[in-house]
């Protein structure tokens, strides 16, 4: 039998990369629309969209590099939220975009969002939970991807919002909820006014990540992390500004959710090469690659793979590593983790690396889980 290349001698492309057993841990589901369903959805529902056909209305919705600034990014969510306020087109969109990770090898997906944003219409709250994990427990049944709902506290609404959120999120503890999040413009909206309700979720011993250190310095993470209670933080990319807190965090394994595309989309960093994820690797902080909106930019997880190759350099070696550290990252039971882990390893295995005798040997590996 001939041999396999030796994983350092393997090529990056993005379709080996596509092949690769992934996750998928931070994604909004109101950013990661079809165009052709945002197209249907609106003529069914008889809402008025900036354009009427796929290319017009892609290029309202799909985010450009020379977007100026966060709140500018989140400006297209008004023409995805104008569209999800029925129940049957949220179970659609949670399907369809379970169907979308399943085409390149997604094995585990966490989707987010804020049900109040989704009431435009009336619908109550546990009504538009139930259609999302409808959609979720359909494509799950239908391409194989497990799947895990993360309820969206908003930091630009009020704390009072974010508590009662917080209080759905404990219903649908073990039905589908395995997470709390606080999103929105990040800038003086402090996550410490909304501790409350991340209290409540601590309580119930229920996992929570917030966005934080994306538009806003290191003491946003600080609140996080201190306040909160955050298990993970999404984006941090300005946690390098405070070597303490940096150390704290790598020191705690709190994994960031790294969002390459959008980070320089919202100008969170200047550019690619710029983007601090190749520092936070080498440091050893636990790295996870993600999508943030695949909608607005435009992108997959083989995407944003690939551009840690080709901006950041990285090695097929490394890429394996942030693979694995984002099964190990996942807001999994512990066993559930072990096992899915165990299969992954099998499968990169596999696909990747030389004889059988030889074991898959990484960085994330040699980790604790």
């Amino acid at each position: 039998m001939e041999a396999k290349p030796k994983i350092s001698d393997i090529q990056v492309t993005e379709e080996l990369l596509r092949r690769l057993p992934k996750t998928e841990l931070h994604c909004h589901l109101d950013g990661s629309l079809r165009v052709e369903t945002i197209l249907e959805l609106a003529e069914k529902q008889k809402v008025r969209l900036p354009a009427d056909d796929v290319d017009g209305l892609r290029r309202h919705v799909v985010v450009p590099d020379d977007c100026p600034s966060l709140v500018d990014y989140l400006k297209a969510f008004d023409v995805t939220l104008s569209v999800m306020q029925e129940a049957d087109a949220l179970s659609r969109v949670a399907y369809e975009l379970v169907e979308d990770c399943a085409k390149e090898n997604v094995r585990y997906l966490e989707v987010r969002y804020s049900p109040i944003l989704h009431t435009q219409k009336g619908l109550r709250l546990t009504h538009i939970v139930d259609a999302v994990l409808d959609g979720l427990a359909a494509g799950e049944k239908d391409f194989g991807v497990k799947t895990g709902v993360i309820i969206c506290g908003m930091r630009n609404i009020n704390p009072e919002t974010s508590y009662r959120l917080a209080e759905l999120a404990i219903a649908y503890k073990n039905r589908g909820v395995v997470a709390f999040d606080l999103a929105g413009a990040e800038e003086d909206y402090p996550a410490k006014k909304h501790k409350d309700a991340f209290f409540l979720i601590l309580k119930n011993n229920i996992n929570c990540t917030l966005h934080a250190g994306e538009s806003y310095g290191p003491e946003s993470i600080h609140q996080a992390i201190h306040y909160c209670g955050a298990h993970r933080i999404g984006h941090g990319t300005r946690l390098k500004e405070d070597g303490d807190l940096l150390n704290y965090v790598n020191d705690h394994r709190i994994p960031l959710e790294i969002c390459l595309t959008s980070n320089v989309q919202t100008k969170a960093v200047k550019s690619f090469e710029e983007h601090p994820l190749r520092f936070y690797y080498d440091y050893g902080l636990r790295t996870t690659i993600c999508t943030d909106n695949r909608l607005m930019s435009d992108t997959t997880i083989t995407k944003e793979l690939y551009r840690a190759h080709k901006y950041l350099g990285f090695t097929m070696n490394e890429i394996v590593d942030l693979i694995v550290f984002g099964f190990k990252s996942a807001f999994l039971p512990y066993r559930t983790k072990v096992k899915l882990l165990k299969s992954v390893f099998d499968e990169l295995n596999q696909l990747v690396l030389e004889p059988k005798t030889q074991k898959l040997h990484t960085t994330a590996q040699a980790e604790a889980l």
